[in-house]
């Protein structure tokens, strides 16, 4: 059993800022920090283990060196490691993008689908992000808008604030808005088709890739489906409030006044985000954007001090 912070790896997309250098303290000297993968067993950027009797191996390794065991009986359904959590800084608007179903990305691209949320750390006033359609539309009326660059005209601009969630089921249209800082849990997959771009270049100085005939045979022509709102549950010393639950994660934002008492049973590890405040997990000494791994049965465990935390496991 162990209790260990991890290393992300980062990403520089374009459409990047400063602020997860900068605000955060990550250690990366890209110009931008678009994304840092906080939890990842993925091949496209791996954390690692910081610290302790597994310093230095990548999450993957440590599990193939411990057994999947330390991921909870929750993920025997999965075939590989199920989750992936990142923070993500947009310095200027991502591209209007769906991801694919499980279904359709593993016949099409050999890897799982994504369906993922969103939670919304920090935000420029006045910030909005692009969520579904405002009505249903043809799959005609899809491609034709594609093709004449007036899609932006029926999907849905939403404004946002600090402490907003969304839940974005795969086939949902969707793109993060320019001045929103999010923390994502998504499905263990980098499969993304890009619908529009801004006409923007990439660092080649060619138009980034577009994805067209793809995202027309997966995206869902309506609003978003939304998740319901849920009350914050009070315990002794800290809040608690469920904010997304599905079959491939379920996820809280936890308050802590003074302390909370948690468990990793043996059905899941645990993976706690800090987003603001600097407290002892597990007896680990953190700070605002470490990522802790607590792995399934440690048992219960203490969060001590005035902080804020995602916590994400597997139901």
């Amino acid at each position: 059993m162990a209790i260990f912070k991890l290393k992300p790896a980062f990403k520089d997309y374009i459409w990047g800022g400063t602020r997860l250098r900068d605000e955060y303290g990550k250690d990366c000297d890209y110009d931008k920090v678009a994304e840092s993968w906080e939890l990842s067993c993925h091949k496209d950027g791996a954390s690692v283990v910081d610290g302790g009797e597994f310093d230095g191996l990548t999450l993957a390794q440590y599990i193939e060196k411990e057994g999947k065991s330390v991921l909870g009986t929750n993920c025997g359904k999965f075939e590989n490691f199920p989750i992936l959590i990142k923070l993500i800084d947009a310095k200027d608007n991502l591209s209007v993008q769906v991801h694919p179903d499980n279904e359709y990305a593993m016949r099409v691209e050999g890897e799982y689908g994504k369906t993922e949320m969103w939670y919304v750390v920090d935000c420029d006033e006045g910030a909005t992000l692009l969520y579904g359609f405002k009505k249903e539309i043809s799959k005609d009326e899809f491609a034709q808008r594609i093709a004449d660059n007036t899609l932006l005209e029926v999907t849905n601009a939403v404004p946002v604030k600090k402490g907003d969630v969304f839940f974005i089921q795969s086939g949902t249209l969707h793109a993060i808005g320019k001045g929103i800082l999010i923390a994502e849990i998504q499905q263990n997959s980098n499969t993304t088709y890009r619908i529009y771009d801004y006409g923007r270049v990439g660092k080649d100085g060619k138009p980034r890739e577009l994805h067209v005939e793809k995202a027309k045979d997966v995206t869902v022509l309506g609003p978003a489906k939304q998740y319901p709102e849920t009350p914050v549950e009070q315990y002794d010393g800290y809040t608690s409030k469920l904010l997304s639950k599905c079959e491939y994660f379920t996820t809280y934002r936890v308050d802590v006044e003074t302390k909370a008492e948690l468990e990793a049973d043996c059905k899941s590890f645990n993976s706690i985000l800090v987003l603001e405040g600097e407290p002892t997990v597990g007896g680990v000494k953190t700070k605002k954007g470490d990522s802790v791994f607590i792995s399934a049965g440690e048992g219960k465990y203490t969060v001590e001090g005035k902080c804020q935390f995602v916590l994400t496991k597997i139901d």
